[in-house]
C-alpha cells in the first residue's frame, strides 16, 4: 500500500527543500537529531522521537525539486531500513510551494500508523514555514518507555528550543551554576559531552559551525549514539579512570542534558517545555548519580525548594541550584 500527502509551504521550492533535507532545519518540525548524506547513494539517520530512529539511503536527488530515498525503522524487523520508499516532490505554487509526499511500500496497517506519524509532522512542517516555529513536539515529550539512552534524546528535544533562542547578549550573563556565565556553561557542556561519550567508546566531535544549537545537538547525538550500543550491565571507565556501572555513567547523560539547559533558561528568561513524566524519571537517575559526585564539587549541596515549585525547579534544587529569580 501507499500514502500520500500534500502540504502547501509559504517559503520558496528552494527553502521548502532545506527544511526537509538540512540536519538544522529537519530538527525544528520532525527530529530530535540528523545526520543526513544528502547524494545518491548516501545514508540518513535520523531520531525522530527519542528511542526511534529511521535510517535509509537516498536513490534520488533533485536540489529544490525531488527526493527519493528508502524509510525504515532501526531495530524493527517488519519495517527496517530501506525497507520502503518515500518520494518528496516540489513545485510552485502561488507564491510559495506545493509539497508532496508519496511513502511506498507499506502494508496497510504500516500506512495507517504512517499516515498519522506524516499527517503530525507534515502539520509542523506548515507551522514552521508559516511563522519560522513550530514550537515543542508533545510526542517527544513522553517517551513510551524510558531508559538513560531514550531519557537522553527526550532531554535533548526539551533543551533545543531553549538554545535555539539564545542570543550574543546572553553569553555573559550570571546562571545558577555556580559562578558560570552561559558562555561558561555552554563550554562546560561542550566538554561534558565529549567525556561522556568517550566513556561509551563514541569520539564527539564539535563541528565549530552553524548555531549553538547544532553545536550541541550534533555533539548529544554522537554521545547518544555511542550509549546506544553498551551493554548497561556492563561496567566503563569512569570520567577518573575508575570503573563503574555503564547504567550509572549512562544516567549522567540525561541529567547534565537537563540540568544545564535550565541553567540556560533560567538566565536568558526562558521556559524549558519538559514533561513531569520526564522530570520525575530523571529524579530517579539524579539521586543515583548526584550524590557521589557532590564529593568532589561537581554538585553543591541540595538547597530548599518552594512549596509550589514546578518538577524541573525541584530537580534543580536537589542538584543544589535555586531559580535566580529566588
Amino acid at each position: 500500500m501507499s500514502f500520500t500527502k500534500t502540504v502547501t509551504l509559504s517559503v520558496s521550492p528552494d527553502e521548502a527543500f532545506a527544511l526537509i533535507t538540512d540536519p538544522e532545519r529537519l530538527r525544528r518540525w520532525q527530529t530530535v537529531s540528523a545526520v543526513v548524506d544528502l547524494r545518491a547513494g548516501g545514508e540518513y539517520r535520523w531520531t525522530v522521537t527519542p528511542g526511534h530512529v529511521a535510517a535509509g539511503s537516498y536513490r534520488e536527488v533533485e536540489p529544490g525539486k525531488r527526493i527519493v530515498f528508502g524509510w525504515g525503522w532501526e531495530g524493527n524487523e517488519d519495517l527496517g531500513p530501506d525497507a520502503s520508499t518515500v518520494t518528496v516532490t516540489i513545485e510552485p505554487a502561488n507564491g510559495g510551494s506545493l509539497v508532496t509526499l508519496v511513502h511506498e511500500g507499506l502494508t496497510e496497517q504500516e500506512a495507517a500508523m504512517h499516515a498519522e506519524g506524516w499527517d503530525h509532522y507534515f502539520g509542523r512542517l506548515a507551522r514552521l514555514a508559516a511563522s519560522g516555529d513550530a514550537g515543542p513536539d508533545e510526542w517527544a515529550q513522553v517517551p513510551e518507555t524510558l531508559t538513560p539512552i531514550i531519557a537522553a534524546d527526550a532531554a535533548l528535544a526539551a533543551i533545543q528550543p531553549v538554545l535555539r533562542n539564545l542570543t550574543a547578549e546572553d553569553r555573559p550573563k550570571p546562571t545558577p551554576c555556580a559562578k558560570f556565565s552561559c558562555h561558561e556553561v555552554v563550554g562546560h557542556l561542550f566538554g561534558s559531552l565529549v567525556q561522556l561519550g568517550a566513556m561509551a567508546g563514541a569520539q564527539v566531535q564539535n563541528p565549530n559551525e552553524g548555531s549553538l544549537e547544532n553545536r550541541i545537538s550534533v555533539m548529544a547525538a554522537q554521545a547518544i549514539d555511542g550509549w546506544r550500543s553498551v551493554d548497561l550491565d556492563s561496567m566503563v571507565s569512569g570520567p577518573v579512570g575508575t570503573e563503574m556501572p555503564a547504567s550509572a555513567a549512562a544516567s549522567i547523560l540525561p541529567v547534565e542534558l537537563v540540568l544545564h539547559g535550565w541553567d540556560l533558561a533560567q538566565a536568558s528568561g526562558q521556559q524549558i517545555h519538559i514533561s513531569d513524566e520526564l522530570v520525575d524519571y530523571l529524579r530517579a537517575l539524579a539521586e543515583m548519580v548526584v550524590p557521589p559526585a557532590r564529593q568532589s564539587g561537581a554538585f553543591a549541596d541540595e538547597v530548599p525548594s518552594a512549596a509550589d515549585s514546578s518538577a524541573i525547579d525541584r530537580l534543580a534544587a536537589f542538584a543544589g541550584r535555586r531559580p535566580l529569580a529566588a
